[in-house]
């Protein structure tokens, strides 16, 4: 037996980036962008505070680059051997699929 009725159902309609405030939509039902999360634990100054910020291609490379320039400035003066700038984060290439073992 069929039983029909109406449903309402939240789906997502666009995801913005945080920044900027375009949209990451590259086609009517698929976004590309990147997030940044974090969840910080007990006995850390931001105890039980969660975060999550979406990025769009541009600014999450501005973001990337800062970081990499702040791992730069850090680092300056060490005398351990630092990854290449360009791998800073990356953890995979040509993975479309993420279905490379990670």
């Amino acid at each position: 037996m069929k039983i029909i009725g109406r449903a309402e159902v939240e789906t997502v309609l666009d995801v913005k980036c945080d920044v900027c405030d375009s949209s990451t939509a590259v086609s009517q039902a698929e976004w590309q962008f990147g997030t940044l999360l974090a969840h910080w634990g007990y006995g850390t100054a931001h105890d039980g505070e969660r975060y999550e910020v979406h990025l769009c291609e541009g600014c999450f490379f501005q973001a990337l680059a800062y970081l990499r320039q702040e791992r730069r400035t850090q680092h300056m003066f060490s005398s351990e051997s630092q990854s290449s700038p360009a791998e800073f984060g990356l953890v995979g290439r040509d993975d479309y699929f993420n279905d490379a073992g990670r």
